[in-house]
């Protein structure tokens, strides 16, 4: 499937963390994607580590991504090529307790590919010291 649009890409990442369909997730990633992970101190780069990383994020239960849409920028580096990023939280029970990791996130994404996600570097939000 290609996409219309950068955002669709993303509206497709999240609905598929949501609805815990880790095939989709993973089809989005491009054969070469790098993935630098929100939960993971390790980079990610071939399509089954990747894979491998959503299958354990979706263990956790009640997992939700929500996006905050006023945080959304988008660049267009040319051509099909595109930059996105914002901030999106993820949502997911630890010892029966929901919490929430807001965190950053980039993708680069080129819609020339059916697998259009070519970059993905996520990190939850720093505590401010101040």
């Amino acid at each position: 499937m290609h996409y219309q649009n950068a955002e669709d890409v993303l509206a497709e990442w999240i609905s598929g963390i949501c609805a815990g369909e880790i095939d989709n997730v993973a089809r989005l990633y491009h054969e070469q994607a790098i993935l630098i992970p929100t939960f993971s101190p390790h980079t990610v780069s071939t399509p089954q580590g990747i894979r491998h990383y959503f299958e354990q994020l979706a263990t956790r239960d009640n997992l939700q991504a929500r996006l905050y849409e006023k945080s959304l920028r988008k660049q267009c580096l040319g051509g099909t090529a595109w930059i996105l990023s914002g901030t999106y939280a993820f949502e997911f029970e630890v010892d029966q307790l929901l919490l929430t990791f807001p965190s950053r996130f980039t993708f680069a994404v080129n819609l020339e590919h059916e697998r259009p996600i070519v970059h993905h570097h996520s990190s939850q939000v720093p505590r401010n010291l101040s």
